[in-house]
């Protein structure tokens, strides 16, 4: 795989580190999350897949200076913790970095390591709201919407991580040094907004939230209700497209509005609604499957995999455990990911195995179990 041979240490967190740690598992780097001891873990890690656990307790000296020394062997280290942290444990860039000068130093935040809120805790909704970006998302005489969490902790925080720590990579392999990532999820999801940004001179978004070609105001960029309850997803903005939306609707073209007189879009919404009401999800797909209207069923979790396009793609993935999630994208064709199919691990699960890798002697891990520095899980004991 693209990443092989690539050491991670993945200190553990919440959702958007174990996000970025689970890419490069994919991809082929030997991802190792870094857990607390289970007397004190955090909520489980639901994107653990392809990691291995070790268990250490980095309040111990013992146990930040095994950090300290894992690091000394590892390529990569993902640190999602507040701000000043690390440098508390003795474990902050300069002193990590002056051990190991390769090592790419990613750090995760919500609101990145200076400025006013940089020790301010805070969560997707918050850091959204600072880029701007939740200013724009939500309906006509609606509050601001976040679309759960996905945006600035996944795209604007996971992501944008992971893709730090591969340009980084890339970059050592000429330079031969490591650096400080510093990826803050208010900056990558502001970065994802680029676009909302560069067209503001283009008219797209000159009305009031919800009333904008692209942010629910234009009846053919909208979702609508089926008879059944579901709901079929309309993106028909070019003329060509919003043509067959037309006609596949019933309607002719020459006794409606123009598609872009915008006093007309309210009337048209409640129309095209009254229509779509009328047929199932099902029988929507039956007319629309074979057309360039750009219209497509929205589909639930239950439905998603089993969706002829997407069974024909592989696009949706089924674990040991029979639990279904997304195949990792993008496919690359040498070197695709080859996503782990065993289960997650238990917290501390491979401490052991980890740290003689490592260079630990036996006599050396006997140690820091006895000075309680690290913990052993049996994976039977849990079966």
């Amino acid at each position: 795989m693209a990443l092989s041979g690539v050491r991670v240490l993945e200190l553990a967190g919440l959702a958007p580190a174990p996000l970025c740690g689970m890419i490069l598992a994919d991809f082929g780097a030997q991802v190792v999350r870094v857990d607390r001891l289970s007397q004190s873990a955090a909520a489980p890690d639901v994107q653990a897949r392809g990691k291995r656990s070790l268990a250490l307790d980095l309040k111990r000296p013992q146990g930040a200076a095994a950090l300290k020394r894992l690091c000394g062997g590892a390529d990569v280290l993902i640190e999602p913790f507040r701000h000043g942290v690390m440098e508390k444990l003795g474990l902050g860039p300069e002193v990590l970095l002056h051990e190991n000068p390769r090592l790419i130093y990613a750090r995760l935040t919500g609101f990145g390591q200076t400025g006013k809120y940089a020790k301010s805790a805070g969560h997707d909704i918050n850091y959204l709201a600072l880029s701007g970006v939740l200013s724009k998302l939500g309906r006509k005489n609606e509050n601001p919407y976040a679309p759960v969490n996905l945006l600035a902790d996944f795209a604007g925080g996971g992501v944008m991580c992971a893709m730090g720590i591969v340009i980084a990579l890339f970059e050592r392999a000429r330079s031969g040094r490591g650096q400080v990532i510093d990826a803050s999820m208010v900056e990558g999801v502001a970065y994802l907004s680029s676009f909302l940004w560069k067209s503001q001179n283009l008219g797209l978004w000159s009305q009031p939230r919800g009333e904008n070609l692209l942010d629910s105001g234009a009846p053919f960029y909208e979702t609508y209700r089926t008879s059944d309850g579901k709901f079929m997803a309309v993106g028909a903005l070019e003329p060509q497209f919003y043509n067959q939306l037309i006609k596949g609707l019933g309607l002719n073209l020459d006794e409606l509005p123009a598609q872009m007189s915008f006093s007309n879009w309210p009337e048209m919404k409640e129309k095209f609604a009254s229509i779509f009401a009328q047929k199932t999800q099902a029988e929507w797909c039956s007319i629309f499957d074979s057309t360039d209207a750009c219209v497509t069923p929205v589909l639930s979790f239950d439905d998603v995999a089993s969706h002829q396009h997407n069974k024909e793609r592989s696009s949706f993935i089924k674990n040991d455990q029979g639990e279904i999630s997304p195949r990792p994208a993008p496919v690359l064709s040498r070197t695709p990911a080859v996503p782990s199919c065993e289960r997650d691990p238990f917290i501390g699960e491979h401490t052991e195995e980890i740290l003689l890798e490592y260079g630990f002697t036996k006599q050396e891990i006997a140690k820091l179990y006895s000075d309680k520095a690290i913990e052993f899980k049996n994976p039977k004991a849990n079966l």
